[in-house]
């Protein structure tokens, strides 16, 4: 049997991100931050990643939301105002993966980090959209 490709279109991404997005709330409700803080993580790198494919970006595997926010950026300048929130979101990805690798985030974080990460979802939605 073949392996599967990724696919290469915008909307497939910002689905599959939409549905990482809608768990993260579920998690915190739960009490399991960490959790919470992998799906915020996977859901910002995939509308990053559906938006760059938007603009003609050719797919990578990256999961630094810092460096796929900057190669965004080329393109929609105003999204520079979310790098703190991609550095922040970008460190639950190691935390999660490696043991022993600094703090866990708590619910409080996860939960302010998830709240500006609205606005940054809502961005992309609309910007793809219009590209559309």
């Amino acid at each position: 049997m073949p392996a599967e490709r990724e696919s290469t279109y915008s909307a497939d991404w910002i689905q599959i991100a939409a549905d990482d997005f809608r768990r993260v709330p579920r998690r915190l409700a739960e009490g399991d931050a960490s959790d919470a803080a992998f799906h915020l993580q996977q859901a910002l790198g995939k509308y990053l990643k559906g938006f760059l494919l938007s603009r003609g970006w050719k797919l990578e595997r990256i999961h630094d939301l810092r460096a796929l926010l900057e190669e965004a950026a080329k393109h929609e300048p105003s999204l520079k105002k979310f790098r703190r929130l991609c550095a922040e979101v970008t460190a639950y990805y190691v935390q999660e993966r490696y043991p022993f690798f600094g703090a866990k985030p708590d619910c409080e974080e996860v939960k302010t980090n998830f709240e500006q990460a609205r606005e940054l979802v809502k961005f992309i939605d609309e910007l793809t959209e219009s590209n559309d």
